[in-house]
């Protein structure tokens, strides 16, 4: 019992934070047809520990990311690459979560704009 106590209270103060640079969400506007556009969500470890995501997950196929794959150490700086195949007309909204090792929750990171002629 004490061990699960003492294992409790260290998940607890281990400091495992994310700040987002420009924030979590971004607006393409208005993208051509047929083009693919990119954008780099940037994000900062606040925390106390190394952080390692471990996977990124786009709403559909028509959004692709990438993340290096080296632990992120406090105080440093990474990003979420995301890439948009504009191959539907019309708006779109995508979500992207962002699983980082030890944080069962995922960050959420949004996309939309509206893919014209």
């Amino acid at each position: 019992m004490y061990l699960k106590i003492l294992t409790f209270t260290w998940l607890l103060f281990q400091s495992y934070a994310v700040d987002w640079q420009q924030g979590t969400h971004h607006d393409f506007q208005e993208i051509p047809f047929g083009k693919s556009i990119k954008y780099e969500f940037s994000f900062k470890n606040i925390g106390t520990e190394p952080l390692v995501i471990d996977n990124v997950r786009a709403s559909c196929g028509c959004t692709a990311t990438s993340w290096a794959q080296d632990p992120i150490p406090p105080d440093s700086t990474s990003v979420i690459k995301v890439d948009y195949d504009a191959k539907d007309k019309g708006y779109f909204y995508k979500k992207i979560k962002v699983y980082f090792k030890g944080i069962r929750k995922a960050e959420k990171l949004t996309v939309e704009g509206e893919v014209v002629e």
